[in-house]
């Protein structure tokens, strides 16, 4: 046993005296702790591949373990292109700050049209976004409602908070078809814009936006300038798993982690909601793509045939809605999939003769496209084949544990240091096969159907906003996952009480540990799988900090302890009476506001309803840093929540 353990434990304490001395962004220190990872994977793949892999022949083990080793090979190939991607970052904040400089008392103002993207979205959610694209600190822009809901509604609204409404008489190619609408539209005006800026209905941009991402514009070869996608409420991971206290969004690995990383190797792409675009190179395309439903990323594949540039600036400039439940999560991930199966069948291919796309082009979309096919492919064999040896018999890997954990556990351990390390946390085991469990079926399907057959599919909308008070079971998953689990805790029983043979203690230790993993985390996804209730309409966030409030003709400070976008909470030892009037500064903006209720320590306020005061309630809103940010994210308090989760 000792033994078999050495070479991880070996791994684990060069990992505690290597990191603490090397700087994160160094591309070096990177690129030294990949080499390692490959090297131990290189290990454990010339072992795996010679000592147990089934003797040749038309037997049952051969069936299912030669094509296990190809999934396995394939995931492994993923692996090793993530890695590589990984062993670079760039920031571009010092550029932006520096060109900002730079630009201070220029005369010249591009202008910019900001997009609005919407279908069926509710009222509050747009009033947030306009009044936020409304209120941008940026000296020469259009906000434009492209409303493909055609609402008489929305058309007041926009009237009412001084932007345009453009509609069209049919939605032919979803999101795209509306953009290349209103491309159409402001290209007919005597003054067209110099860029365009797109925003989907629910993501509300912050006062400096536009500003920051333009200067790095000046380079004409840039035609996109993606940032990042952030959310002010949990995501039904965190939600169902009561984890949104340690765990950020599944999104924040991709966004502040890989999408860094793809910029410093020249292959970022445009994602659609949060980006600015040049105006002519766009046009010059003819518009966003139609032939895929992840319309954004083929933009960028487009430019770069034809010389332009897509780079990303990480930071947090606008703040969107996560999709609030398990079936909206699960939509939008296999919308992309979908989509991206539609670009690898397409002329933009990483295999496309057509192509005019660079070496390191293809190699991203073949990243891409493995870590779709094979990370969740892949999962469904990591279910399987443990019950296949318990049940029945079928050995599918010729190894015991101990052997496996002499030539694995090393790389394991390595690669999980590393990850944990770049992502700052943000990248941990479990909750990286939580997430692609849960939309492993949804997934696969469209994997399968984009490959099949790429055209002729729907583009189908992430519903956001409704009615989250209730407890609701995701019964489809909850099926699919309650009998794997089911299926699990069967093999081993029968394995190891009912039909216990010599051959199961000598070669069953590898199936136990395996099904005994697959349990925990079959549990954990059954979980997940019971939508938890969201009594609050609007997100709260705690707050520490001093407020001047005006009562009657008295001023004074008080200390808020939370706010949203409905009412906030102050820290007060003496508390005005209920239905008191006030106003409160918050971040510069005059808000009014009525006592709603007196607590041991303070009082809480609602912001009246008057659209003046809206308005203002959301410029100071999205003002502030409210959404919480996480710089660190430490594994112990993970497992602890979860803990807490299935056992209380």
């Amino acid at each position: 046993m000792i033994a078999a353990l050495a070479p991880g434990l070996i791994a684990f304490g060069c990992c505690l005296v290597i990191l603490p001395l090397l700087k994160r962004n160094s591309t070096i220190a990177r690129s030294l702790m990949a080499v390692i990872s490959f090297a131990l994977l290189a290990r454990y793949f010339v072992w795996r591949v010679t000592q147990t892999l089934p003797p040749p022949g038309f037997t049952a083990d051969c069936l299912v373990g030669y094509p296990f080793m190809l999934a396995e090979v394939a995931s492994l190939v993923a692996v090793c292109l993530s890695l590589l991607f990984l062993s670079r970052t760039i920031d571009r904040s010092v550029d932006v700050n520096n060109g900002i400089k730079r630009g201070t008392g220029a005369a010249r103002v591009p202008l910019i049209d900001v997009f609005i993207c919407t279908y069926n979205e509710e009222k509050a959610i747009l009033e947030r976004t306009i009044i936020g694209a409304t209120g941008l600190q940026y000296g020469n822009y259009r906000v434009w409602i492209l409303d493909d809901g055609r609402r008489l509604w929305l058309k007041r609204l926009t009237e009412e908070l001084g932007c345009h409404y453009l509609t069209r008489p049919d939605n032919r190619h979803a999101k795209a078809g509306n953009i290349n609408h209103a491309l159409q539209h402001v290209a007919g005006l005597h003054e067209k814009p110099e860029f365009i800026s797109v925003l989907d209905a629910d993501f509300v941009p912050m006062p400096d936006f536009l500003t920051r991402t333009t200067v790095l514009m000046e380079d004409k070869t840039v035609s996109v300038v993606q940032t990042p996608q952030h959310f002010i409420n949990p995501d039904p991971i965190q939600s169902n798993l009561a984890v949104a206290h340690v765990w950020p969004d599944e999104q924040r690995f991709f966004f502040d982690i890989l999408m860094p990383a793809k910029d410093a190797w020249g292959v970022a792409f445009c994602c659609g909601t949060s980006s600015v675009i040049r105006f002519s190179s766009l046009m010059e395309i003819g518009g966003f793509p139609t032939d895929s439903v992840t319309e954004d990323y083929l933009v960028t594949l487009r430019l770069k045939e034809l010389g332009y540039r897509t780079i990303y600036l990480n930071e947090r400039l606008t703040l969107g809605l996560a999709p609030e439940g398990l079936k909206e999560y699960i939509t939008q991930r296999s919308r992309w999939c979908l989509g991206f199966m539609q670009i690898v069948r397409g002329r933009s291919g990483p295999l496309s003769l057509d192509s005019k796309l660079t070496f390191i082009d293809r190699l991203s979309l073949i990243d891409a496209f493995m870590s779709w096919s094979a990370a969740y492919g892949t999962k469904v064999f990591g279910l399987v084949v443990p019950w296949l040896y318990l049940l029945f018999g079928i050995k599918a890997v010729h190894a015991d544990l101990f052997e496996l954990l002499k030539y694995f556990l090393p790389f394991y351990v390595w690669h999980a240091f590393t990850m944990a390390w770049i992502s700052r946390g943000r990248s941990l085991a479990i909750m990286t096969d939580l997430s692609q469990y849960i939309a492993a079926p949804a997934v696969l399907k469209a994997l399968v159907t984009g490959l099949i057959r790429p055209q002729g599919h729907k583009f189908k909308v992430t519903a956001k906003g409704g009615d989250r008070s209730q407890r609701f079971i995701e019964w489809p998953l909850l099926r699919i996952y309650g009998a794997a689990l089911l299926i699990t805790l069967l093999a081993i029983a029968y394995a190891f009480i009912l039909n216990l043979q010599g051959e199961s203690i000598a070669y069953g230790g590898l199936a136990l540990a395996w099904s005994l993993h697959n349990g925990v985390i079959l549990a954990v996804v059954c979980f997940i799988c019971i939508e938890q209730p969201r009594r609050r309409k609007a997100e709260r966030f705690q707050r520490h900090e001093p407020v001047l409030i005006h009562e009657g003709g008295a001023s004074r400070l008080v200390r808020m302890a939370d706010i949203s976008m409905t009412g906030a909470r102050f820290l007060d030892p003496a508390p005005p009476p209920v239905r008191t009037i006030i106003n409160c500064n918050v971040y510069g903006q005059n808000v009014s506001a009525i006592v709603v209720r007196r607590t041991g320590d303070g009082f809480g306020v609602r912001f009246e309803e008057t659209l003046e005061t809206r308005v203002r309630v959301v410029r100071a809103f999205y003002a502030g840093e409210y959404a919480h940010a996480f710089l660190g994210v430490g594994a112990a308090p993970v497992g602890k929540a979860l803990l807490l989760r299935l056992f209380n």
